[in-house]
């Protein structure tokens, strides 16, 4: 079994458990516009889970760096495309949030992930995270594509 295909089962594990607890996941919603949305409002939920990311000892010190790198791309206005454009201001940074989150679920583990996690945990698998860097790239040019994805490495 891969590493990404064991991290993907220890999330859907996780979700299970917190569903089985009384916690509510809400499913997926169809087309790129409504997949970045729903990302979009669920911003502040990432930015604490980046935040508790950076405190926990179980995330290596790069990660840390790579985390705190994506909290200040994305609070920062002046970006590759910026904030203050409806919709798209926000697309850049969901882009790169998704690439970092993969990153790190891939590294640090799911677990580590999930235990910061405070939104819906169907957010968090990797087939969710795909489909919103699919829906991001449908609105993102090509060059700021590659720029962003030099940024998560």
């Amino acid at each position: 079994m891969s590493v990404e295909a064991d991290g993907a089962d220890r999330v859907l594990q996780r979700i299970h458990r917190r569903r089985a607890s009384g916690a509510q996941a809400t499913a997926p919603r169809r087309g790129a516009r409504r997949t970045i949305l729903t990302t979009i409002r669920e911003i502040p939920n990432y930015l604490r889970l980046l935040g508790g990311l950076i405190t926990d000892g179980r995330v290596s010190t790069l990660d840390k760096v790579l985390v705190a790198g994506a909290i200040v791309y994305i609070v920062m206005p002046v970006d590759l495309i910026p904030d203050a454009i409806p919709f798209l201001g926000q697309v850049d940074d969901i882009y790169l949030l998704m690439f970092a989150l993969q990153r790190l679920i891939r590294r640090a583990g799911a677990d580590v992930v999930a235990d910061h996690w405070a939104g819906d945990p169907a957010v968090l698998t990797p087939r969710y995270l795909r489909e919103v860097l699919l829906a991001a790239s449908f609105f993102l040019p090509r060059r700021i594509r590659r720029k962003l994805r030099r940024l998560a490495r």
